[in-house]
């Protein structure tokens, strides 16, 4: 069969994606309504097996990681992630309970935003200063407590491939408060799927995962060394060759099988 063009592929998954996400949104917002909102993880986690699937099975688009036994396989880590692109908002529901640290304005968005708090999700309101910062250390005190992964995304937006690296003091505020290593990630996702962009590019998106920071570090010092960290694992992701990669998907299950 003939392959789309890059266009052609874009176009089909783009309607893919936001026609599908709207209707796990709402799989989620019924599920919350009946009283199951232990059934959101596991919806969510769904959501994210079907999208990475069909960036490959439309665009071409596959994805692997590294690094993975970095990441505890049961109970409460940190993850500090490098952000390119949407996709890095999915591939973490695949952790076992995962607990995103995202903005408020995202729970004004119809049916998913009303399942955000109630699935474990960190709001944070950027607006807010200093309470934002108490209520985020509170917040992550408890996700410890309650054995989740909490991933942060330590920029506070997307960026594009290449731009330098602003790190938000949230993620020292949040290391501090739930006393565990903070695990660096960086990604190259930003190149297949790009910021507001509306082509997918073919290829592969690479996820490398670094040894975890001590969680004791002083904010500076932290700062510091998980700015060094992405800067390493970045140099991994352009040599491909020097870096072993597994099928994202199986690699993440795999853990879930040891977490079990």
């Amino acid at each position: 069969m003939k392959r789309l063009s890059i266009y052609g592929a874009s176009l089909l998954f783009n309607i893919v994606f936001y026609v599908v996400t709207a209707g796990y949104s709402i799989l989620g917002y019924i599920n919350l309504r009946i009283g199951r909102p232990d059934r959101l993880i596991p919806v969510g986690r769904s959501w994210a097996r079907f999208v990475i699937h069909a960036l490959r099975i439309i665009c071409g688009i596959r994805v692997r990681v590294s690094g993975l036994e970095h990441v505890p396989a049961s109970g409460a880590a940190l993850i500090a992630s490098v952000h390119q692109s949407a996709f890095d908002t999915a591939v973490w529901m695949l952790l076992p309970r995962p607990a995103y640290v995202l903005k408020r304005e995202l729970v004004k968005v119809p049916f998913f935003g009303a399942c955000m708090r109630p699935g474990g999700m960190i709001v944070v309101d950027r607006q807010a200063g200093a309470r934002a910062i108490r209520d985020l250390m509170r917040d992550g005190r408890e996700a410890r407590a309650d054995g989740r992964q909490v991933v942060i995304f330590p920029q506070g937006t997307r960026a594009r491939p290449g731009e330098p690296h602003v790190i938000q003091p949230g993620v020292a505020a949040l290391a501090a408060a739930m006393a565990v290593p903070v695990i660096p990630v960086a990604t190259n996702s930003g190149e297949h799927w790009g910021r507001n962009s509306f082509l997918k590019h073919p290829g592969v998106i690479r996820i490398a995962i670094g040894a975890p920071l001590a969680a004791d570090l002083p904010r500076a010092h932290l700062v510091e060394a998980l700015e060094a960290a992405w800067r390493t694992l970045e140099d991994k992701l352009a040599r491909p060759v020097d870096n072993p990669v597994g099928d994202v998907v199986a690699a993440f299950a795999s853990r879930a099988k040891e977490s079990a």
